[in-house]
């Protein structure tokens, strides 16, 4: 093996060290990056960093990602998705699993209006763990219920040259299919053991009229919706650009919290300073994978990816079985940012060259690390998890209540492997 193919490899090695040594992942790519780079070519390699550098910060899709988290942040802290989830499970209260299907439907809208998987881990579990324990559901399905639903679809599209909106597209049709499939498992749940999902008491459901509980619906519950529809519709219809849709959903956040009367300076600062630092840690890791990748490639990495892919048996298929495979495990490890900046455009060459629709490749790896972020015993959403669940609730607990839901995950991420359509036929319909 040629000695640069060997540094490379070396420096994926290196980078895995400081990570599991604790060092933040932006350190240790610039640090890796930069010294493996440097002893393979000198300071010649680097001579590309800064105009790369300032493309990702003069990027103007990627200022739709400050503006996403801003709207998510504030729909948490203004407690409007607190209310969200009261409301809907009292509406769904006489049926067997009503609040944990409420809390899909909330999982699901704030996993459209914020794309970190901890902001939203951590939010529907403060909201809803405490309620369905209290209500004595199952520790294993209140536990299950947090799906951790991201928007990587934005970095997607700029990694691999697609719209936004032809993403937002593809990606409606495999996640609404997924809502649905948690949702058919609690209803059948709710049939073979009704234990594990009761029904909010009738005494507690009494003490809400039916003419107040319609008031509330319209009130708190119609106006996120279609906040959260008329941004996500207006990418996907091609009405407004990403970045704007998002200004529109960032003040349409501003303008429920207003109303709903929680519109003040310390929830207004709390949001900003939390938008900024998270914002913060995604531009500074996709600064500091610029000398990473660029050490990468010039050390020939590529080409070793390149041949492993090569060697894999069963054509295409067999190639897209193993990215599947490599991006599930890299999802214990590393968060979505990093493997889509770092990991995923190693691969990618391989799939362009063989013509394979990138909008179905961006589900995919979507749906992949969703599931790879709930999988024991790595698997991040569950760390988050632990850290907002009641003291009594034990870690084998979290591992039982979660394993339902990754297979039904697994199930739906088999279905889009299999049929393409599942993706791709709205963006084809609407003449994305």
């Amino acid at each position: 093996m040629p000695m640069m193919e060997i540094l490379a490899l070396c420096m994926i090695g290196a980078f895995f060290l400081l990570l599991l040594a604790g060092v933040p992942v932006a350190i240790c790519l610039g640090v890796t990056g930069l010294a493996f780079g440097y002893a393979g070519f000198g300071g010649m390699l680097f001579t590309l960093m800064p105009s790369r550098i300032f493309g990702v910060v003069t990027n103007y899709t990627l200022l739709a990602l400050p503006l996403f988290i801003f709207m998510g942040i504030m729909l948490e802290k203004s407690r409007i998705a607190e209310d969200l989830l009261e409301v809907i499970g009292l509406a769904m209260g006489g049926l067997r699993g009503g609040m944990a299907l409420a809390i899909i439907l909330v999982g699901v809208l704030m996993g459209a209006a914020s794309g970190v998987v901890g902001a939203t881990v951590v939010t529907v579990g403060l909201i809803a763990l405490s309620p369905l324990l209290r209500r004595g559901y199952d520790t294993g399905v209140a536990l299950g219920q947090i799906i951790p639903p991201s928007l990587v679809l934005i970095l997607l599209a700029d990694i691999m040259g697609e719209s936004v909106g032809t993403l937002f597209a593809a990606a409606l049709f495999p996640g609404l299919m997924l809502a649905g499939l948690f949702v058919a498992y609690i209803l059948i749940l709710g049939i073979v053991s009704p234990d594990s999902v009761p029904a909010i008491p009738a005494e507690e459901r009494a003490e809400v009229s039916g003419r107040d509980l319609a008031v509330r619906l319209v009130k708190v519950v119609l106006p996120p919706i279609a906040l959260i529809a008329l941004v996500l519709g207006s990418i996907i219809g091609g009405v407004a650009a990403p970045t704007e849709a998002a200004s529109m959903g960032a003040f349409g956040a501003l303008v429920l919290a207003a109303l709903a009367g929680r519109l003040n300076w310390p929830t207004l600062r709390e949001t900003v300073r939390s938008a900024f630092v998270t914002s913060a840690m995604v531009f500074l890791i996709l600064i500091f994978a610029q000398p990473f990748g660029l050490a990468f490639r010039g050390l020939g990495g590529e080409r070793l990816v390149q041949d492993a892919f090569g060697a894999m048996p069963g054509g295409l298929n067999g190639q897209l079985l193993f990215l599947m495979i490599l991006l599930f495990v890299l999802g214990f490890f590393l968060e979505w940012i990093e493997i889509s900046y770092i990991a995923l455009p190693l691969f990618l060459p391989v799939f362009l060259a063989s013509g394979v629709d990138m909008a179905w490749i961006a589900i995919l790896v979507g749906m992949n690390l969703q599931t790879s972020f709930l999988t024991p015993p790595f698997g991040w959403a569950l760390f988050f998890l632990k850290g907002v669940a009641p003291p009594e609730v034990k870690t084998s607990q979290i591992y039982r209540g979660v394993l339902p839901f990754i297979a039904i995950q697994l199930f739906g991420l088999v279905l889009v492997f299999l049929f393409p359509g599942l993706a791709l036929w709205l963006p084809e319909a609407i003449g994305w």
